[in-house]
């Protein structure tokens, strides 16, 4: 059992208490349960408990625009056959369009200080005509239009624009070499390609002609539509360049009115076993636990700034966006959060007044190590709520946070996934905070932590669950025409127990409080690579590094390392190559170039054999848990268990 620090880092003031948008949802919770719901807990359980009302409520409260229907939950056999809001028709676009007026929508900041915004009039707008001109191109509902864009404007406008007329929006970050964006885009054969043919990173300019002349002809969009990086003016090959396409637009269509569960975006897994999943995400699920999230655990209002420094890769980016259906004004990013230095985002904090700024722990850690102490340097006058998720948050960490960025903070460490495109825990304007605790778990979501005989445990460690249905379950895997995909991706882990519950692949343990439940996050229980919170799936190096002639074959691992997770590559050469620096740097170029920069190794290693089942699988798992010192119980599913030697006590993972 873990033990942590009982005394609150940080306590609601009687605002909060009092004026919060959850302590209203809470005081309507009674009067419609007719239950005093005393604390958190039993809020928490009544939500659970009772699913219709609770998520009827949620609709209600934030004023979700659609045709709601008479039946709230259609229930089925199966978990992931229940159906939410069976009757109501709505459309995703409009509910983020929620405003007609000149307050502002959007606020785009690159990290060479270009400045833009828009309105929500202005916003309305220009969805409006990237809907005519999809519609007009003979885009329909289902059909897939994708964006390789940064984290702008214009990747906000054509996601609108798309969901406007119902089609399905999917996006990479422009980081991701061709094969990574093939990889996922290549499933789902999208009709449209919006494109970024260029962005600056770390002061330095990424020309993007070449990969998209080569994604044109690998993807064959029939349309490709180039938003020019700089300037005004782009030299793709047989391309439309944006501005010219949306001045030719016509009217505005209608919005597409549209089943609860029609897919609005589709998210990619790391890549694990093979080529990402692609995960579909409904349109009404996912703005009700948006809604939800932001309105009632983050108290985000019509008046606040949301920011959150994310790449359209990550399934952030639109979590962020469903910020709009409040009504709030959003600061977008692109570039390197520390350029030119550590403090360039608290910067942003006040040139646009923030009040709920999100980053990773990683980047938190960061700006601690560079002895920056924004208490000092900054003003954060409108700073109320601090995100942060991709991994854990440090105790120490949180000590940072109050010490030397604000002690007024409202500190949300969240955490869910791409799978859910939300969370199961995160913060409450109305809870304490507690060092190294997420505040609580989600309205909704009935979260518990599983011990290997399936018993709910608490102050134990043990898979993290969701036991009953919840709206923003994935709607489907695409290309899984039976769903045995998606069943063995969350259902499989208790399975021979007779349980039909989401198993969520994270090490995870809740503490109880007086009132309500923490939880602890201590990693992932799976082989993903997961530094900084970027995820991306070991057969994605693999692919990268196996095309060097000097390495025979690979196995590359997270270890865990100071807080956060490190990627360790380790290589079996072929003939007589030597892994010498140059060798190491060319690999780590390869990586950089074809998969992410983000998941590059930090450590390389020669091993003479790698460790493989049976059936010939690398067994990734077995390497992790010798690097970190523990047991590995399945040395008897290995063809050669002896190969694991070559793994254990390298003193280079020391240093």
């Amino acid at each position: 059992m873990t033990t942590l620090d009982q005394q609150p880092l940080w306590q609601p003031d009687q605002q909060r208490l009092q004026h919060s948008a959850l302590n209203r949802f809470w005081q309507q919770a009674r009067a419609l349960s007719g239950l005093p719901l005393p604390d958190y807990r039993a809020l928490h359980q009544w939500s659970v408990n009772e699913p219709e009302a609770f998520w009827n409520l949620v609709w209600d409260f934030s004023a979700l625009q659609g045709e709601k229907g008479a039946e709230v939950l259609e229930r089925a056999e199966r978990f992931r056959d229940h159906r939410w809001f069976p009757q109501a028709r709505l459309n995703a676009a409009e509910n983020l369009l929620p405003r007609h007026d000149d307050h502002t929508a959007l606020i785009s900041v690159d990290e060479a200080g270009q400045r833009h915004q828009i309105s929500y009039s202005e916003l309305r707008v220009a969805a409006g005509q990237v809907a005519a001109q999809l519609h007009d191109a003979g885009v329909r509902p289902g059909d897939r239009v994708a964006g390789y864009m940064p984290n702008r404007i214009e990747t906000i406008i054509a996601a609108l624009g798309a969901a406007w007329i119902g089609a399905i929006w999917s996006s990479c970050s422009p980081d991701f070499g061709v094969q990574g964006v093939l990889d996922r885009f290549g499933q789902i054969e999208p009709k449209v390609l919006f494109a970024c043919d260029g962005y600056q990173y770390n002061g330095k300019w990424i020309d993007l002609g070449e990969r998209l002349q080569t994604l044109r002809e690998q993807l064959k969009p029939e349309l490709l539509v180039v938003i020019p990086g700089r300037g005004k003016a782009s030299n793709v090959h047989a391309a439309l360049p944006w501005s010219e396409w949306l001045d030719a637009a016509g009217p505005a269509p209608a919005f597409a009115a549209l089943p609860f569960d029609h897919p609005l975006y589709i998210l990619y897994s790391s890549g694990t076993t093979g080529a990402p999943k692609c995960i579909i995400h409904g349109a009404g699920g996912t703005l009700i636990q948006h809604a939800k999230e932001h309105r009632l655990h983050g108290d985000l209002g019509a008046d606040d700034v949301l920011f959150y420094f994310t790449t359209c890769g990550w399934m952030m980016w639109n979590w962020l966006v469903g910020g709009l259906q409040s009504g709030a004004t959003l600061v977008l990013y692109d570039g390197n959060p520390a350029y030119p230095d550590a403090s360039r985002l608290f910067d942003l904090i006040d040139t646009e007044g923030v009040t709920h700024f999100g980053t990773s722990a990683k980047f938190v850690q960061a700006v601690e190590k560079a002895g920056i102490e924004p208490i000092k340097s900054h003003s954060l006058e409108t700073l109320r709520v601090l995100y942060s998720t991709g991994s854990p948050l440090l105790h120490e960490s949180y000590d940072f946070l109050y010490q030397k960025v604000k002690p007024d903070l409202l500190v949300s460490s969240i955490s869910g996934g791409t799978d859910i495109i939300s969370t199961f825990a995160l913060g409450n304007p109305m809870l304490p905070v507690y060092r190294g605790e997420l505040q609580c778990l989600g309205l909704g979501m009935d979260v518990a932590v599983f011990d290997d005989d399936g018993q709910a445990v608490s102050g134990e460690k043990g898979e993290l669950v969701c036991r009953t249905p919840f709206p923003c379950c994935p709607v489907a895997f695409w290309n899984d025409p039976d769903g045995q995909r998606f069943q063995d991706a969350y259902f499989e882990r208790f399975a021979s127990l007779g349980m039909d519950i989401w198993a969520h692949g994270d090490y995870a343990e809740t503490v109880a409080h007086e009132g309500h439940d923490g939880l602890i996050i201590h990693g992932r229980s799976d082989a993903v690579l997961n530094p900084g919170g970027v995820r991306i799936g070991t057969a994605e190096i693999y692919r990268q590094v196996e095309t060097l002639p000097q390495i025979r074959e690979a196995v590359v691992i997270g270890q865990q390392w100071q807080g956060d997770v490190r990627v360790v590559l380790f290589v079996v050469m072929a003939g007589d190559a030597v892994l010498d620096d140059d060798l190491k740097q060319t690999l780590r170029q390869t990586i950089r170039d074809g998969a992410s920069p983000r998941h590059v190794p930090a450590v390389i290693l020669e091993v003479p054999e790698i460790p493989r089942t049976v059936s010939g699988k690398i067994v990734e798992l077995a390497v992790r848990d010798i690097v970190h010192g523990r047991e590995v119980r399945n040395r008897n599913a290995l063809a050669n268990p002896d190969a694991l030697a070559h793994f254990a006590n390298r003193p280079e993972l020391a240093e």
